[in-house]
């Protein structure tokens, strides 16, 4: 395993992280979540990342991660970095979502009772919340690690602007954000597109310390061979979770199929050339480079296959030309870049 200072900060993280979004909820054997944290932890992956609406049901994840914290990792948890988020709906009610201090504070004592766990490595605020003034939720996140509940906290799915505007509190604050979590993969590129303040949010991050840690590097499974002969049952299309039929248009199977051909001649798979092009280096010193991509697993031959892409990270420029001349944006960004202007229906 290789492992990436994160930011400006002393911690580090691994190359490619274990997500829980998926896989881990009621509707899953706990026998293979148990294999896939076994095995991931034993191939060096330190970090495992979560969020209080994970599930099904939400807080399902949380739970069963848990109990098999409790299970195989307690005399292991100073060698992890654990991550929970809260953000996003959670729960009937005017307290379940959003950013306000009530909903943050209240979703974290939830999740360390879930967990089982006195505190996470890093909270993150899951996405930006139109009603909400981010100096409340910033307060909030100073707070809690002031509180020794988490360690550092950040954010997700900011745009490069409120990015910037937030790490500005959080320096003043003295209490520093330590990493952004964006959608990322090579059909949806939004962190590299200049917002309104001429930055994109690769820039953004590193000139604000930040690191950046990237969701869905496999485009929700479409950076696969896995549709390229129709949507095979139990798959996350077959399932309706997160990714639609029409994100799997003959356009963007025409950009897998050619994307394995180059896979093909690295002697790679899709899912590996993918998540080795979201974590080349980027800049001449690597200031835009990704600190770490997050995977999910639905068993234990998918992780390790994954795992395997760190043997090849090196890509020629030939190679970069040919992504660029053959993939476009696959309208599949997840919550990408946004803003406080945003409804909060979105």
């Amino acid at each position: 395993m290789e492992y990436r200072r994160v930011g400006n900060s002393g911690l580090m993280l691994p190359a490619i992280s274990l997500g829980f979004w998926h896989n881990f909820g009621d509707d899953k054997p706990r026998e293979t979540q148990r294999a896939i944290m076994r095995r991931a932890f034993d191939r060096g992956v330190t970090h495992f990342d979560l969020a209080n609406n994970y599930g099904p049901p939400a807080g399902a994840a949380e739970t069963n991660v848990g109990e098999i914290l409790r299970q195989d990792f307690a005399c292991h948890r100073d060698e992890l970095i654990i991550s929970s988020k809260a953000g996003w709906r959670m729960q009937p009610g005017p307290y379940g979502f959003g950013g306000s201090r009530k909903y943050l504070m209240a979703s974290l004592d939830a999740s360390l009772k879930r967990l089982g766990v006195d505190y996470v490595d890093i909270f993150y605020h899951h996405r930006p919340d139109p009603d909400t003034p981010l100096e409340e939720t910033m307060y909030a996140l100073r707070d809690i690690v002031a509180s020794g509940k988490a360690l550092y906290v950040g954010i997700s799915s900011y745009s490069a602007d409120l990015t910037a505007e937030a790490a500005e509190i959080m320096r003043e604050e003295g209490c520093p954000l330590l990493i952004h979590q964006p959608s990322y993969s090579i059909v949806n590129r939004w962190v590299e597109e200049p917002d309104d303040s001429g930055d994109n949010l690769l820039t953004s991050a590193a000139d604000n310390g930040l690191g950046v840690i990237a969701f869905s590097p496999l485009a929700q499974g479409l950076l696969t061979d896995r549709y390229l002969h129709g949507i095979p049952e139990g798959s996350r299309a077959a399932s309706h979770k997160s990714l639609s039929e029409d994100m799997l248009s003959e356009r963007n199977l025409d950009m897998v199929r050619a994307l394995k051909e180059l896979a093909d001649k690295r002697g790679q798979t899709i899912a590996q050339l993918a998540l080795a092009w979201v974590l080349r280096k980027q800049g001449d010193y690597g200031e835009k480079t990704v600190t770490s991509a997050l995977i999910g697993a639905s068993s234990v031959e998918q992780l390790d296959q994954n795992l395997d892409a760190l043997t090849n990270l090196a890509f020629s420029q030939e190679e970069l030309d040919t992504i660029d001349r053959v993939t476009s944006d696959a309208g599949i960004n997840i919550w990408g870049g946004a803003t406080r202007s945003k409804s909060a229906d979105d």
